[in-house]
């Protein structure tokens, strides 16, 4: 069923006090200390992840007490935590600080998603800009909307460029050398590909028709529950790269992204031989 009006307002005002209270102050303000590598230079973890991502714990049970919550910082300390996603009921996702790297860097491409899932289905999904206080947000069935301040705006893809025009959000993050050589040659073909570090910033650009589409070879439900839903919400598509379905309880895989069906099926005929080899 859906969330309810309530709970959707009150859980996006606790997304928004986290970041007053424990993101923007350390914003360009972190020291070494504050940072921390989890697997590799590349994956880190600052205080203001960990700090947010309590914050948010604690605040979330006052309006859904009965839902248990799942975080990015929470799973790095648990990996069994992750099983809950699976679960009957209703879960909230949180990733306090997604674009961990360029915070950590002062660059101003990270932000707050939250997703609530419900039976292993996405039901609301948030994309929060601590810096500039907007966010969008998308219920199932509702569609996405844009909002800042008094300003709420629905969102809903129009036509797309022709291909060789089309921008793209592509890294080689997750793939082997002769993948990324292979896919990086393709690339050409497009109008320009890029990396955000930032899955937030890849679905916000992907929904308000920035770019065209984005190729993903991590599956983890913080980073795509809650921006796959807002996208095929506003007309776009999400599915693997090989055709499967996509939903939050998945871990591996390579997801696509596209402002459309048709868009999907152009830019996965293209990607598929190169990073999955030739199907049957």
């Amino acid at each position: 069923m859906p969330l309810s009006q309530e709970a959707r307002q009150a859980l996006i005002e606790a997304t928004r006090a986290a970041a007053r209270a424990e993101i923007l102050p350390r914003f360009r303000r972190l020291s070494a200390d504050d940072i921390a590598e989890k697997t590799n230079a590349q994956d880190l973890v600052t205080l203001a992840d960990t700090l947010a991502e309590a914050h948010l714990r604690r605040a979330i049970p006052s309006f859904l007490p009965d839902a248990r919550i799942i975080g990015e910082e929470g799973v790095s300390a648990d990996p069994t935590e992750l099983d809950g996603v699976t679960q009957p009921g209703l879960t909230v996702v949180l990733d306090p600080v997604d674009g961990t790297w360029n915070f950590a860097r002062g660059i101003s491409v990270f932000g707050t998603i939250v997703a609530v899932i419900e039976d292993g289905q996405t039901i609301f999904g948030l994309l929060y800009d601590p810096v500039l206080d907007d966010w969008i947000e998308a219920s199932r069935g509702q569609g996405a909307w844009y909002v800042a301040g008094d300003h709420r705006e629905k969102l809903t893809l129009g036509a797309l460029p022709v291909l060789s025009e089309i921008n793209g959000l592509h890294s080689a993050y997750g793939l082997s050398a002769e993948q990324w050589q292979a896919s990086a040659a393709l690339h050409g073909r497009f109008g320009r590909i890029t990396s955000l570090r930032a899955s937030l910033w890849d679905y916000r650009s992907l929904v308000t028709g920035s770019v065209g589409f984005c190729l993903n070879h991590y599956l983890n439900v913080w980073d795509h529950a809650a921006g796959a839903l807002a996208l095929t919400e506003a007309g776009g598509h999400v599915a693997l790269l090989d055709g499967s379905p996509y939903d939050p309880t998945l871990r591996e895989g390579y997801l696509l992204a596209a402002g459309s069906e048709d868009l999907w099926h152009e830019v996965a005929a293209i990607f598929r031989p190169a990073i999955l080899g030739p199907l049957n």
